[in-house]
């Protein structure tokens, strides 16, 4: 947030507990795969898992990070280990962002996100203003800088 010399920043905040939560994807070739949940738990990104899964097809080597709801849901490693010849897993080291390429993607929304100048005023508005910005935003990354470091993934 900014604001001008001298003037007090103030923050509008509605009460609402409500939020939404965006799992995203990027291939080799630059293609982009977000969609939105409600709550960031096992059931969703399983749910995610599966949309990603059937978009790409064939094989798949996915780069996740340590997060309780990638590698600690009985649901999500359950479906990983049968689905194991399609879905290659790879780690990405803990507190090691720089090698994740979602990382820079989440980065990118925030900046571009936080200077709108109207923000949504309700969580449908805030919805409908993210799927439009991560259906049409395209994040240009190289992903084989990610990708072909000495120490990316284990």
């Amino acid at each position: 947030m900014w604001a001008a010399a001298g003037i007090r920043p103030v923050r509008v905040v509605s009460g609402s507990h409500f939020r939404t939560v965006v799992f995203g994807a990027i291939s080799i070739d630059g293609a982009q795969f977000f969609r939105q949940h409600e709550t960031f738990d096992g059931p969703a990104f399983l749910d995610y898992l599966k949309k990603l899964h059937r978009r790409f097809g064939g094989r798949l080597y996915l780069f996740l990070d340590r997060a309780n709801q990638h590698r600690r849901t009985r649901i999500v490693t359950d479906y990983l280990r049968r689905n194991r010849k399609a879905l290659r897993v790879r780690w990405i080291p803990t507190a090691s962002p720089e090698f994740n390429a979602m990382e820079e993607c989440w980065r990118q929304g925030e900046k571009d996100l936080s200077a709108l100048p109207i923000f949504p005023t309700s969580v449908e508005q805030l919805k409908g203003f993210l799927a439009r910005y991560y259906r049409t935003r395209r994040f240009g990354l190289d992903m084989r800088s990610f990708l072909l470091t000495d120490r990316c993934c284990s």
